[in-house]
């Protein structure tokens, strides 16, 4: 069965505007990302937002929920903004599913070239296809539990909740 993933936004489909010198939204990156990692994995792309995480809503957490629940595939990625990964994390993983739902992200916008997200996305990939059910958070190599996490603001990385 093929994978769903989810495009909420976040640094992964974040672009520079030069003129400004802001950060915006365009178009998501994530089929590129698929190509140029030389995926070959059966997915289903569907943007459900372009939002920076810390501008996300109950609302659009609400949706989030709602599209896991509705989605044929029992294995989903989330792509998502670090700074409230968790707490949708933590949203999601309050509800029963019988799906493996990962939450992934970049702390480097992908058109920059020098982003994490191309390894953080082909971690989902790996991660989402041999877990069990439950809502996991996959950043720098590593996983973990949605009830188990935290983004350490010192470091800007994901580590265990102590």
């Amino acid at each position: 069965m093929a994978i769903r993933i989810f495009i909420t936004g976040g640094t992964f489909d974040k672009e520079y505007n030069e003129l400004t010198g802001t950060l915006y939204f365009k178009n998501t990156h994530l089929a590129e990302m698929l190509t140029l990692g030389r995926s070959k994995l059966d997915v289903e792309l569907r943007t459900l937002m372009m939002v920076d995480s810390l501008e996300m809503t109950e609302a659009d957490r609400t949706l989030i929920r709602e599209q896991c629940a509705r989605s044929e595939e029992d294995r989903i990625i989330i792509t998502h903004g670090t700074d409230t990964m968790e707490v949708t994390a933590q949203s999601l993983g309050q509800a029963q599913w019988n799906k493996t739902i990962v939450l992934t992200g970049a702390m480097i916008p992908y058109k920059f070239g020098s982003s994490d997200g191309l390894f953080n996305l082909g971690s989902a990939l790996a991660f989402v296809q041999i877990l069990p059910p439950g809502v996991y958070i996959a950043m720098n190599g590593r996983c973990f539990h949605w009830d188990n996490v935290k983004k350490n603001k010192k470091t800007g990385e994901f580590e265990e909740r102590t």
